[in-house]
């Protein structure tokens, strides 16, 4: 698998999920955020952690203009596959790519930590290696990740399956983590080709770091 993974200034995880899916065996290309073009036959395309411009005006809001998402844009209206990962999330809602914003958190406060999340729906290629109910043990690292849609938003996505993740704790129960509706920790477009989650799965690969549940959701494009 072909894996082009962005990189705008600021961003701070493109080595981090360059190291991951080069460890699942998938070749990885670091995509500037300057060009007009992806690799070809790129069987994904990641946005990466980080503060991209610094996080100023809102987070993601200037990375949206950067000539690179015009590629990323067509890309996914092809069907390609494109998953964001925290900035990244907030950059592809910031592009249109994905429903609802995020918001700081409700404490103010940058939160990170280890969290448990539950998989709500897996009849997707990012979550179809885990089981619908099945509880995730994955690093979260934001202050802007208070996710918020508007009632009629959320019912869509409730209705088409779109909601990917939820915070919880270790027996599954919901918990408020930074303000999100419904404690929504990621989620994905109607065509279930973006994908977007504050979480890092790419700092989950390794159990000696306290979990190794990211594997199986960044091996979800390849199987």
């Amino acid at each position: 698998m072909k894996v082009a993974i962005l990189r705008f200034p600021g961003t701070n995880c493109e080595f981090d999920t360059q190291y991951a899916y080069e460890k699942l065996g998938h070749e990885t290309h670091i995509v500037w955020h300057e060009a007009q073009t992806l690799p070809e036959d790129a069987d994904l395309v990641v946005v990466p952690g980080g503060f991209s411009y610094g996080d100023y005006l809102r987070s993601g809001a200037i990375a949206r203009f950067s000539p690179v998402m015009k590629a990323v844009a067509a890309y996914a209206e092809a069907g390609g596959k494109v998953l964001g990962i925290c900035n990244g999330f907030q950059i592809l809602t910031e592009a249109g790519l994905l429903p609802g914003a995020l918001k700081r958190n409700n404490n103010l406060h940058f939160i990170s930590k280890y969290q448990y999340l539950r998989v709500e729906n897996n009849d997707n290629d990012f979550l179809k290696q885990c089981k619908k109910g099945e509880i995730l043990n994955i690093p979260i690292a934001h202050a802007d990740g208070n996710y918020y849609i508007d009632d009629e938003g959320l019912a869509d996505l409730e209705a088409n399956n779109q909601v990917l993740l939820r915070y919880s704790d270790e027996a599954g129960n919901r918990v408020v983590v930074n303000g999100s509706v419904t404690s929504i920790a990621g989620v994905c477009n109607k065509t279930k080709n973006v994908f977007g989650l504050m979480p890092h799965p790419e700092r989950a690969i390794e159990a000696l770091l306290g979990s190794d549940d990211g594997i199986k959701m960044l091996e979800g494009f390849a199987s």
